[in-house]
């Protein structure tokens, strides 16, 4: 379990390497949903997720070995940027094992930023495949999510968020692997316990959900969701052990409700979210959650990287 200071630490890590990204406040939306709301444009952020705040917490603890063999990880798109990203202003060689579906704006953009895409399989093929490669070249592996350095860059969305809005009622965050929400959690109860911390998932995807029911960590054999980034077949135990910890429920939410929350935050805020970057807001509106009328919220946008064709598809 990490804790406030392993995420405070994260952020002098990554300290002038990020964007510190702007949280807005829409009252047309918070109109719609009967409450004070606020969205932490994550999307904003380099790469265009939060993706990144975990990969350069992750590198800069690498021996110089290491970073001379380069990193490997698995992907369906927003992490494969992120660490490409990192790794690249670092000048560490990075591999990324991408699902044969993955849009190819996420492929070429993992690409433009200097890694090595490998495509194989679906989401849950490219696991076995990651780990035969890193065996193979020995290579570093940088894991999406379960991993306490990840968790702990995420962490510092939570620190922003309480610094913005010190006092929320309710914040909603995506879940995909759970990287992003063990860390916010964490940095949002270490500081503000009575703030209810919500986790989102696809009716498609519901690993965290699942594996919550069950007491353990779970591997989906089948998936079925518009949000990519939100399409993880497996969650961590370190992940899950945050969630128990951390978080006060968990959700689900459709894919016609998650293009809804696109659609209304595009129309309201002029901004675009991803289908994943949107299953926040989406629970808010579709009212997953008992969230009593004018409660501050915040709800976390944590990617927008979708391109004019995947736009035009979903709306």
């Amino acid at each position: 379990m990490i804790t406030l200071s392993d995420i405070l630490k994260a952020r002098e890590t990554i300290a002038g390497k990020l964007h510190r990204t702007p949280m807005l406040h829409s009252v047309a939306l918070g109109k719609v949903t009967g409450t004070e709301l606020y969205l932490k444009a994550e999307l904003f952020q380099k790469t265009g997720s939060f993706k990144p705040r975990g990969a350069l917490n992750k590198l800069h603890h690498l021996t110089d070995d290491e970073k001379k063999r380069g990193v490997i990880t698995m992907s369906s798109g927003n992490h494969a940027q992120g660490l490409a990203f990192g790794a690249s202003t670092l000048g560490i060689p990075a591999t990324v094992v991408m699902p044969e579906s993955t849009p190819d704006y996420k492929v070429q953009a993992a690409r433009g930023y200097g890694a090595e895409v490998i495509l194989h399989g679906t989401m849950k093929d490219i696991e076995q495949k990651c780990y035969e490669l890193k065996e193979a070249r020995s290579l570093t592996l940088v894991h999406p999510f379960d991993d306490p350095l990840i968790v702990a860059g995420g962490g510092t969305v939570g620190l922003e968020i309480l610094e913005d809005v010190p006092a929320p009622d309710f914040v909603f965050v995506g879940i995909g692997g759970g990287g992003l929400i063990s860390g916010a959690a964490t940095a949002i109860k270490s500081q503000r316990p009575g703030t209810k911390v919500i986790g989102v998932e696809p009716v498609g995807a519901p690993t965290m959900y699942e594996s919550l029911r069950k007491g353990a960590p779970i591997h989906l054999t089948q998936i079925d969701t518009i949000a990519e980034g939100l399409s993880g077949p497996f969650v961590g135990q370190l992940n899950l052990d945050h969630v128990r910890e951390y978080v006060d429920d968990v959700v689900l939410v459709s894919d016609d409700e998650m293009v809804e929350a696109m659609r209304q935050i595009l129309e309201r805020c002029k901004v675009l979210a991803e289908p994943a970057g949107a299953a926040s807001f989406a629970a808010l509106l579709s009212r997953k959650v008992g969230v009593p009328q004018g409660a501050t919220v915040v709800c976390v946008l944590s990617g927008g990287n979708v391109n004019a064709a995947r736009l035009k598809q979903l709306l």
